[in-house]
């Protein structure tokens, strides 16, 4: 069996902050403003992501976003592959998205799977006006017309790398490293 091995560290933990100011700063200019918005993480990275760039928000706009958590678990097109028993968390969005600017929070977008998922995920709760995405890597690979409006770092990889996403609280660290798998 082959185990995967850290090639390198592509954004420490001072990129990914430089990375999401950028953000924060592009969602508020690009929305002219922050009325009507909704941050809205999938699971699992993308839930401390979405409540880095609240704060940031908060910090250059003042005002508290609203901050949802979206569980794309049932909506994923590889289901049947992932297991017999596929665990299901709670999809928490605070407030109805109808008629919102929804700005969905991923860590790596890749195939553009989950973001299709999350996009099923989101027009069963409700109508948003508009839905944007948020990334902290593209890595490139897509398998469907799907781009991010906000991106952290565009990172070229091979179909053999692997993009790992390291962010606290549900890691130890904050670092975003490629890795390959060891012959």
């Amino acid at each position: 069996m082959s185990t995967l091995i850290e090639k390198t560290v592509i954004m420490d933990e001072q990129a990914i902050r430089r990375g999401l100011i950028r953000i924060a700063h592009e969602i508020i200019e690009n929305n002219k403003g922050i009325k009507d918005l909704i941050l809205v993480g999938i699971r699992t990275r993308g839930v401390p992501l979405a409540e880095r760039l609240a704060a940031e928000i908060k910090r250059i706009e003042g005002a508290q976003l609203p901050v949802g958590i979206l569980d794309i678990t049932l909506y994923r097109d590889d289901l049947s592959t992932l297991s017999y028993q596929p665990i299901v968390h709670e999809t928490q969005i605070p407030v109805d998205i109808s008629g919102k600017t929804i700005v969905l929070i991923d860590d790596v977008l890749y195939t553009g799977r989950t973001v299709r998922a999350a996009l099923d995920a989101i027009i069963d709760i409700g109508r948003p006006k508009v839905i944007q995405l948020a990334v902290l890597v593209d890595r490139g690979h897509r398998e469907l017309p799907i781009r991010a409006d906000y991106v952290g770092k565009n990172v070229p990889t091979s179909s053999k790398e692997v993009v790992g996403v390291q962010l606290m609280p549900v890691d130890d660290a904050d670092k975003v490293v490629i890795k390959e798998f060891a012959e």
